[in-house]
């Protein structure tokens, strides 16, 4: 790992077991950045950044990279904005001449004609995969509820329709200058190359790229939730589906680890505690499952069950509080504890076969040093679970999974008629 003269993080990693290369770009923006009644924009300028630039026209850089055998995408998340390529070892400079055009000669071509444009390809995403979708808007009533209006977890990274309809051009440059500079960002390049002529590429394509001032941060602290809250959704479905939803640690903080292990033990495979019960048992939901949701400013623990017809939510949802009430009261057994931290082991290690993509060894270097400062945190993160107690799985339940702070919704179908005629989709 290096810095460039402009302060761009730079970290090589080597694999030479086949001749590929992944490249990843990670800006450290996302809808936490983002203010009230000004949401959407990181996943908007996200769009943006596949619209050309000074020297690469709009489909010159998708040509190129189909040209040398090569693929790419990105993704704007609560925490980050990525943009990753992988593709064969002899395309390495073509890449990062791609990945430097976005970073250093894309403002200028920002215009009205492409702003509309994207705004208008955002807002058909936002139809499609949530106002159009059976439970599609469940999860933003419920970061509604669980977040008090001015922290950024409480929109979605999409954002807010009216937000996207009223962005100016002066709004979306004002935030490109605010964020995309090369001293907030990372640049991963992992797999098969000559870590001298990586080094002298990077150089050549990013070095003359100039710093942007350091963006000032502050770090919101949420408003608790001080009782239940309770909120009916009717929508579009067949089947009604029950939501909870708790404020928990963020990422790398006291208890998120021993919350994953909660999350695990309740509903990763047919014996945890919830699937076991819910699903496999009694028989009486079609999908449980429950998450800690770990990110940078805060983290949101959740529990999400489906009936099966003719079971209510009030039945689901009293036997899920049965089991909460008993993991916060008996520690897990010795046995169960040891399952719950060799999947979350397992998991992690699996999911660094793949070189590229969203969650492969790059992005996984990416995001381990914009979080805690070191691209090789892994093995650090992993000794979190192993020294995770069953006594702190059992102290995490009753601290932070208790009715008295979390939300719970219900989504039901808008047609009362229509409940348990037919199935429903996975939670």
């Amino acid at each position: 790992m290096y810095q460039l003269e402009n302060g761009l993080t730079v970290i090589l990693h080597q694999d030479r077991t086949a001749p590929l290369i992944a490249i990843h770009v990670e800006y450290n923006v996302g809808s936490k950045d983002e203010k009230p009644n000004r949401t959407g924009f990181a996943h908007l300028y996200e769009h943006l950044m596949f619209q050309g630039s000074e020297h690469l026209p709009k489909g010159e850089a998708d040509r190129l990279l189909s040209a040398a055998g090569a693929n790419g995408n990105g993704g704007t998340a609560e925490d980050d904005t990525v943009y990753w390529e992988e593709g064969p070892s002899g395309a390495l400079d073509q890449i990062l001449y791609i990945e430097s055009e976005r970073m250093g000669f894309l403002l200028r071509t920002i215009d009205q004609g492409k702003l509309d444009n994207q705004r208008e390809v955002v807002l058909n995403e936002l139809r499609q995969r949530y106002q159009m979708v059976p439970y599609g808007m469940a999860f933003e009533r419920l970061m509604e509820s669980l977040w008090d209006p001015e922290f950024p977890y409480h929109w979605l990274s999409i954002g807010k329709e009216r937000d996207i309809e009223a962005a100016t051009l002066e709004d979306v440059r004002e935030f490109f200058v605010h964020w995309y500079g090369p001293n907030n960002a990372v640049l991963v390049v992992a797999g098969d190359f000559d870590a001298a002529t990586a080094k002298a590429m990077v150089q050549k394509w990013f070095g003359g790229i100039p710093a942007r001032p350091t963006p000032p941060r502050t770090a919101p602290e949420p408003r608790p939730l001080v009782a239940e809250k309770r909120v009916t959704m009717p929508d579009r479905v067949q089947l009604p589906r029950v939501y909870l939803a708790w404020q928990s640690p963020r990422a790398f903080a006291a208890g998120d680890a021993a919350l994953d292990v909660v999350a695990t033990l309740l509903a990763d495979g047919k014996s945890a505690r919830l699937t076991g019960r819910l699903e496999m048992r009694e028989q009486i939901a079609q999908g449980v499952s429950a998450a800690q949701e770990s990110r940078e400013l805060a983290g949101a623990f959740l529990v999400v069950a489906t009936p099966k017809p003719g079971v209510t939510l009030g039945r689901l949802e009293a036997e899920i509080d049965e089991e909460l009430s008993r993991l916060a009261s008996e520690p897990p057994s010795a046995e169960e504890l040891t399952r719950a931290k060799n999947k979350i082991e397992a998991g992690a290690v699996f999911g660094l076969e793949p070189l590229g993509g969203f969650s492969g060894r790059a992005a996984a270097l990416a995001n381990y040093y914009l979080r805690t400062g070191d691209p090789g945190f892994l093995e650090r993160d992993l000794e979190r679970y192993r020294a995770v107690t069953a006594a702190d799985v059992t102290a995490a339940a009753r601290t932070y999974l208790r009715k008295d702070a979390r939300v719970v919704l219900e989504v039901v179908p808008a047609d009362p008629a229509a409940q348990g005629s037919g199935e429903g989709g996975e939670p």
